[in-house]
């Protein structure tokens, strides 16, 4: 009998951590790491590719992350979502900005080509960010919302876990998978690899519009470095 209750208390103890651990927030560290990293990019950038201040962007990252993480905690889930659609769009406008620069510098060759290559491949990288930011913050209301309804897959893209047959999910660990911070930037890496969606179609009529904004933004750059390195050959 004592055998027996200690195999159930065992067993229960091991659903109810794997039930902790399924329904247990996403973490938001790989989030706060990619803003960061928006930030640490900017400041390697030459001068010429940035608008203002080079400490500027980086410094309004930092003081706006502060009130944002605070929020977070505080379960102020409006100031929460707005200051972090507010930072993504700065980002945002900060990279077209840089891009546009880009353009209007490679004219002049003055830019060194292995400088220029090193400028467009920050630049890329920026993009593949700033959007994997924006799908995350947006996808099903946000990573809040997306917890507390506790909805399999994403209400905008169409994750390959979604695709596997209800009952064959088990198979896969995927009955209750969720998209993580991960997910977002493997569909911004691929959107600006591919110049188009591959693994995870887009459902949402606003992550197509994104979607778009990020393919032409990184077909851009992709077309400006071709044409410099043709140009020096």
């Amino acid at each position: 009998m004592r055998f027996a209750f200690g195999l159930f208390s065992c067993y229960s103890g091991s659903v109810a951590d794997e039930h902790e651990h399924i329904d247990k927030p996403e973490p938001r560290w790989q989030a706060l790491l990619a803003v960061l990293a928006i930030g640490a990019i900017y400041l390697a950038l030459p001068r010429n590719l940035v608008v203002g201040p080079i400490w500027f962007l980086p410094t309004l990252i930092v003081v706006l992350l502060v009130p944002t993480v605070v929020s977070h905690r505080a379960g102020k889930r409006s100031l929460n979502r707005a200051l972090g659609i507010l930072i993504n769009g700065i980002t945002t406008l900060a990279l077209i900005a840089s891009v546009a620069l880009l353009v209007r510098a490679l004219p002049s060759h003055r830019e060194a080509p292995l400088a220029l290559l090193r400028s467009g491949a920050l630049l890329w990288l920026t993009n593949v960010i700033v959007f994997a930011l924006w799908y995350w913050r947006l996808d099903g209301g946000g990573p809040t919302k997306r917890h507390e309804e506790k909805k399999f897959g994403s209400t905008s893209f169409l994750f390959p876990q979604m695709q596997i047959p209800r009952d064959e999910r088990a198979q896969f660990a995927c009955v209750r998978w969720k998209p993580r911070f991960i997910d977002y930037l493997f569909v911004a890496f691929t959107h600006s690899s591919t110049f188009g969606p591959t693994d995870a179609p887009l459902l949402a009529r606003w992550a197509k519009v994104l979607a778009m904004i990020q393919i032409f933004i990184s077909l851009s750059i992709v077309i400006l470095l071709i044409s410099r390195a043709v140009g020096v050959l």
